[in-house]
């Protein structure tokens, strides 16, 4: 297919398209971050980072091509320990751009990551879904469609991320296909790419390149995979494939640091943050090497433990405290930042979950976080993709819109006029001012109740899970997708029936 071809496609599958959604496409931050830590106690966290990059180094293993990539960039390696000479890193890192856009095939909806900007994503990687009356199981394709769809109809995600929650009734070597192909089809959002293997990643890719055109992909960032290091210090293949992939074709890559404190990392805070900023520096380096200014995104997933079971605890206040100190370092860096989410150990969508889920949210916003995955929908520390919750938390996601988007300080929110209207002591309910601005003055929270009791108990008694139980399946009942190119439609199906074809089922 040659170029114009292509373009001539690409321009038939703008047309028709939603003109947007009600909400901005991302949210524009105009209020100050929170500075949890001093000047000296960034440089000794900063210092700490280096030692770690230059004295202990990062195992890169089971990759070969990674390893002979770091030594041309200048890297010390012996065997498959890494170490950066002084400054190499930090170095690398100030190639990587510290902002960029993510298009989406909707081009009203393509977002910017980085900066001033925060991109909200849903719950990533649930093998279990959950609702109301069903409870708790295995996740499957229709589940993972239902979980695209609601996503694409809530304007408060920006982003579809990727696993919603596991398909666990289609082969592990498959479902990625479907999985890239619900986001393509149900949603016109920006979305992630498979990283479990490299063909999967691969895979990725060249079906963005279908929907998007191969010369779109060369200029612009339209997909993005998201890894883990395996800490402690330790960056295995998958992380420097998917990077080898995703950096390699110009995409963009986000490299998280998921450090459980007192095992994967060290039990004190400032010691994890401080391992969490060197492995991902670690991981940008090797991204600039492989592409000058690709886009990389830094992440910090650090959790607390309880030190009686080991189980992960979330919304508590060591995690918070990074999230603040991540967004300063990520800053003086100059990378975009991933942490946060709304995250809880909670089996239900309860009082647990709200204040966990508040608080782990609250500091990521504060904190500064530019994408955030696991924004809505977490449950059971991430082992459950919850339907009721996914609309919760998107609601709060609404009002962090509002609160990240500062105070109106014009004339009209200051309202003289209005003033001048109402005599002291009487009220402002008929006024102008109030009629002029009402619609759009406050928050309107769809899944809070704030009506009398009386009027709770006629509208049937229900908590905020059996609202959002109800207002989920209205949303479902009346989906409707986004239009595609059909000649498009036609070459990714048949791009997923190719793949399939040539591989057996495997289950694990």
């Amino acid at each position: 297919m040659t170029g114009a071809e292509r373009k001539s496609r690409s321009g038939r599958r703008d047309r028709g398209v939603r003109t947007g959604p009600l909400a901005p496409p991302y949210i524009t931050r105009k209020i100050p971050y929170f500075e949890f830590l001093d000047e000296e106690g960034l440089v000794k966290l900063e210092t700490q980072a280096d030692w770690l990059l230059q004295e202990i180094g990062l195992e890169f293993r089971d990759d070969p091509i990674a390893l002979e990539i770091l030594a041309a960039g200048g890297a010390d390696v012996k065997d498959t320990r890494v170490r950066f000479p002084d400054g190499l890193a930090r170095h690398l890192c100030r190639m990587a751009p510290c902002e960029f856009e993510q298009l989406a095939r909707n081009p009203a909806k393509s977002v910017r990551i980085g900066n001033q900007s925060t991109v909200f994503a849903p719950i990533y990687g649930a093998p279990f879904v959950h609702d109301a009356e069903n409870g708790r199981r295995y996740g499957t394709i229709a589940d993972f469609e239902n979980l695209v769809k609601l996503t694409y109809g809530l304007d408060a995600l920006h982003h579809g991320g990727l696993v919603i929650v596991e398909p666990c009734d289609v082969p592990v070597n498959k479902r990625h296909l479907d999985m890239v192909y619900a986001h393509m089809r149900f949603s016109d959002k920006p979305f992630l790419g498979a990283i479990t293997a490299m063909e999967r990643a691969e895979d990725s890719v060249a079906m963005a390149r279908i929907l998007f055109g191969a010369d779109v992909l060369e200029k612009h960032c339209v997909i993005m995979g998201n890894v883990n290091t395996n800490s402690p210090m330790m960056v295995d293949k998958v992380v420097t494939e998917a990077i080898r992939t995703y950096c390699g074709a110009g995409q963009g890559i986000v490299v998280v640091p998921f450090i459980l404190g007192g095992a994967m990392g060290p039990v004190t805070t400032a010691a994890s943050v401080a391992q969490a900023l060197a492995e991902a520096m670690g991981c940008c380096a090797f991204a600039q090497l492989v592409r000058p200014g690709a886009p990389f995104v830094l992440g910090n997933f650090l959790s607390s433990m309880s030190l009686k079971s080991g189980a992960p605890t979330f919304g508590m206040p060591e995690p918070v405290m990074s999230n603040y100190v991540i967004g300063q370092l990520a800053r003086r860096l100059g990378l975009p930042l991933r942490c946060g989410g709304a995250l809880t150990a909670s089996k239900m969508p309860d009082a647990q979950a709200a204040y966990e889920s508040a608080d782990s949210l609250h500091s990521t916003i504060l904190g500064g976080a530019n994408f955030v995955l696991h924004s809505a929908g977490w449950m059971e520390s991430g082992l459950v993709s919850s339907y009721e919750k996914l609309l919760m938390d998107a609601d709060r996601l609404g009002a962090y819109r509002v609160l990240l988007e500062g105070m109106d300080m014009s004339e009209d929110a200051l309202a003289k006029d209005a003033y001048a209207e109402v005599e002291p002591a009487g009220h402002f309910l008929g006024s102008a001012h109030t009629m002029r601005n009402y619609e759009t003055a406050y928050y309107d929270a769809k899944m809070s109740d704030s009506e009398s009791y009386e009027q709770w108990l006629d509208n049937g008694s229900h908590d905020a899970m059996w609202r959002a139980n109800a207002r989920m399946k209205d949303m479902l009942a009346n989906y409707e997708a986004p239009p595609i190119d059909q000649a498009v439609d036609d070459e990714l199906r048949d791009f997923i029936a190719r793949r399939k074809a040539s591989m057996e089922d495997a289950w694990y």
